[in-house]
């Protein structure tokens, strides 16, 4: 069964579906991988090293293809060069994607959305929702590093002591323990909060202190938050502002999935921080937990910068890569059946990330977005 490897077209997308690395376990496997010309060069990996790891480089690598892998879903121009019935695996934000939902349906093709990987334990190794949000948190705590006009570690000098910056981490999920982590590692005095109970142990685990506002617990399913009610985010903020007018570095990660990020920071809360306090909202694609913020954009306010998060995890592409690839390869050899793929819809991993199918929108929620929108209309 022939494998693609497309091409990113999306104009900040470096990052590629499958690294040299990984071809092998394809191969083994009895599935024919062939990657489009320049695919993974913006990560660093060459058509060279694939054509060394044993893929072919073909500029008609989708043509007959019986399964595409991709970062972003291929643009729906190209699904008619697949073979019949083929499989896609990708990211698939259905509801910003209900147009490529609906052209993937009509092809006849099963799709599979990267972020409804489901939060059990067997599926870890395909979570790229959770090894993506590793790399951003990463990456957030560096632009602020980068950013803030004053030293991050404490420093003792035979010309006075400077003392060490004030990063405060809004969300404590992967994204937040990875700032913490990478900020501490840089020396700074770091405090947390998240709205989960499990958050607090660790939190303290990396060196950092957390914030307690003595409110609920908010525990989602699946180690998510759950979403709050104003009267609750309202309280939250209040109790929360001291803590960001006193902080030099405030990173904020807080996401609740298919729902836009909640307001944790009002403009009168980055009104009150210090001139030349950084400020990294690391949800700002999904509305932002900072009022103000604008995706892909660094702005000031008031002697404030905001910097607004877009794709970060493709700002380190090559390590990104490797962990998206590694999840893509678990997932597609979950379906593997002698040397093709075929998806057993009994398995709760494969049920739950699969959007289309033969025809029809198996993904609950997209289904009825499609309802209401009238995508169930059959031309």
């Amino acid at each position: 069964m022939k494998v693609a490897i497309a091409g990113e077209t999306g104009p900040d997308e470096r990052r590629v579906a499958l690294v040299p690395g990984l071809v092998s376990r394809l191969a083994e496997a009895g599935l024919k991988v062939v990657v489009e010309p320049g695919a993974g060069a913006a990560a660093g990996f060459l058509d060279d090293d694939y054509r060394d790891a044993g893929a072919a480089v073909d500029t008609g690598a989708l043509d007959g293809a019986g399964a595409v892998l991709s970062v972003r879903p291929i643009g729906t121009h190209r699904l008619d060069v697949l073979a019949p019935n083929a499989i896609t695996v990708s990211f698939l934000p259905v509801a910003q994607e209900l147009d490529r939902v609906r052209a993937l349906r009509d092809a006849g093709h099963t799709a599979f959305a990267m972020e409804l990987v489901p939060r059990i334990a067997r599926a870890q190794a395909m979570d790229a929702l959770s090894s993506q949000a590793f790399v951003a948190g990463y990456r957030a705590a560096l632009v602020a590093a980068e950013r803030l006009p004053k030293f991050l570690p404490l420093a003792m000098t035979a010309s006075g002591t400077i003392p060490p910056a004030r990063v405060l981490v809004l969300g404590a999920g992967v994204a937040g323990l990875q700032a913490i982590a990478t900020a501490r590692r840089l020396g700074a005095l770091v405090h947390a909060y998240d709205v989960r109970a499990a958050a607090a142990g660790e939190v303290r685990s990396l060196g950092a202190e957390f914030v307690d506002l003595e409110l609920p617990t908010l525990e989602g399913t699946g180690g998510y938050a759950r979403q709050m009610g104003e009267e609750r985010a309202r309280l939250q903020r209040e109790l929360l502002a001291p803590h960001v007018a006193a902080a030099d570095v405030l990173i904020t990660t807080a996401a609740v999935p298919g729902r836009s990020a909640p307001l944790l920071v009002t403009a009168e809360m980055v009104a009150a921080m210090r001139p030349g306090s950084v400020v990294v909202d690391l949800a700002a694609e999904s509305g932002g937990n900072v009022e103000g913020v604008k995706p892909g954009e660094e702005i000031t306010v008031g002697g404030v910068l905001l910097w607004g998060a877009r794709n970060v995890p493709s700002q380190l592409p090559a390590q990104a890569s490797r962990l998206y690839s590694t999840n893509v390869v678990n997932l597609l050899l979950l379906m593997r059946s002698g040397e093709t793929l075929a998806p057993d819809f009994d398995d709760e991993i494969i049920s739950a990330c699969c959007v289309t199918h033969r025809g029809e929108v198996r993904h609950a929620p997209t289904k009825d977005l499609l309802d209401n929108s009238g995508g169930e209309e059959q031309s």
